[in-house]
């Protein structure tokens, strides 16, 4: 079982990003960090999904605004076996970071 670094990526602008799957037989605790190194403000979309394309029900996060320079933090996310962690960004200079505890359920 995984600890500390889930998934890191470089966002593409106005792509959908799997950041981390949680592995079968396994429930991970993950916090997710988002990181706007532009020079503007860019819209951030946080889900929780089955897949790398959420419906409307998954979101965390829908277009919230990380200002030029800015952090956005979501922390205690709790996700079950085949569950899929996926960012957006409207802009390019953007990452995001999941660091949490995977936990074997078998």
């Amino acid at each position: 079982m995984a600890t500390g670094i889930l998934g890191r990526q470089n966002l593409s602008a106005a792509a959908d990003t799997t950041l981390y799957t949680v592995p079968a037989d396994t429930f991970a605790v993950v916090s997710v960090s988002v990181v706007n190194r532009g020079a503007a403000s860019a819209n951030i979309r946080i889900a929780v999904s089955n897949s790398g394309t959420p419906a409307d029900a998954d979101y965390l996060e829908y277009d919230a605004e990380v200002l030029a320079k800015g952090v956005l933090e979501r922390t205690g996310i709790v996700m079950d076996a085949g569950k899929v962690l996926v960012i957006r960004s409207s802009a390019i200079n953007v990452n995001a970071v999941a660091v949490g505890i995977e936990t074997a359920t078998a």
